[in-house]
């Protein structure tokens, strides 16, 4: 039986125990395709309230400043410090509790985490790293906002002993694709950033979406194989699914969006497991949302159903998940 490296089993081999990423979601951070520098109205599926449990929900009206490369002065910085903390408190507090866990990886996930000011982002992450019982850091990105100051200096923690990982939400290598979902980017320059990254100890987790309008599943294969081929140190794939107030809703509802099926998703799973290598850390292999906004598929609404389907599939070939 081929048992998988999760990113549990790859904590527990590398640290000795468990250890949770801590998601984090902070006041002004945005991404370009959302703000109009490269597109407007963010990708076709995305609403951040569907990804992450820690996202602060601001109106628009309220919101002082929304991060962004061109900013010189960060007023709320003091205020998104504030947050950082709070959250890392009362996630890790509670899985202490609950799970006797004592190690924590700060994740910034919602939106685009290396999309501000240098400054900002140089404070944000040594708070982050000092707080009680952080091994590092995991930060959510796109491949068209990381600067190579940024990557310097998250090759310095590395070498202070910190783990750190780039999350960077690729989706699909197919430049249709890119555009038809309002990525505001190509695949241009996405190869050598991976090179970049790697280059300089910092561990690069790639995100996949299988079921991305008109893509086949050859073409979903096509884009595992070639960040394969680039060089990644853990994956993420994701189903994708329809939440209320995106662009895909509207597509689905006027028929013209038809999500993945539970046992398509599945066989691509089971594909893409038997050639990924087994040194590749597999972060997860589900998604979904749990509350009323979730319009379809279905299945999508519980984890642990996906899961376990996932499983009984993989076992028929040989593959511990």
């Amino acid at each position: 039986m081929k048992k998988i490296l999760t990113i549990g089993r790859y904590f527990k081999s590398k640290f000795g125990q468990r250890v949770r990423k801590i998601p984090i979601s902070l006041e002004g951070f945005t991404c370009p395709n959302i703000d109009g520098n490269v597109a407007k109205g963010g990708c076709i599926y995305c609403r951040n309230e569907s990804f992450s449990p820690s996202i602060v929900k601001i109106s628009s009206s309220t919101m002082p400043i929304q991060m962004n490369f061109k900013i010189t002065q960060n007023p709320i910085l003091d205020k998104q410090i504030a947050q950082l903390k709070e959250q890392f408190n009362w996630h890790s507090q509670f899985h202490k509790e609950k799970f006797e866990i004592r190690k924590y990886m700060v994740y910034f996930q919602s939106y685009t985490n290396t999309y501000a000011p240098f400054d900002t982002l140089q404070q944000l992450y040594k708070v982050a790293l000092s707080l009680p019982n952080v091994i590092g850091m995991s930060i959510g990105t796109r491949v068209d906002c990381v600067e190579d100051k940024v990557l310097d200096l998250l090759a310095d923690y590395v070498k202070e002993g910190k783990e750190i990982w780039l999350e960077y939400g690729i989706q699909s290598v197919h430049d249709e694709t890119l555009k038809a979902t309002n990525r505001g980017h190509s695949t241009a320059g996405m190869e050598e950033l991976f090179k970049k990254t790697r280059q300089r100890g910092i561990k690069l987790c790639a995100h996949l979406i299988y079921g991305l309008p008109n893509e086949t599943h050859q073409m979903m294969i096509h884009s595992l194989q070639t960040i394969l081929k680039w060089g990644i140190d853990g994956l993420k794939i994701h189903p994708l699914y329809v939440v209320e107030d995106t662009h895909l809703a509207k597509l689905y509802k006027s028929g013209n969006y038809t999500p993945i099926e539970l046992n398509e998703y599945a066989d691509l799973i089971v594909k893409s497991l038997q050639i990924i290598p087994t040194d590749i850390v597999i972060q997860r292999v589900s998604a979904g949302a749990h509350d009323e906004t979730l319009l379809a598929p279905k299945w999508c609404f519980d984890k642990n159903i996906q899961m376990r389907y996932l499983r009984d599939k993989l076992r028929t070939v040989g593959i511990e998940y």
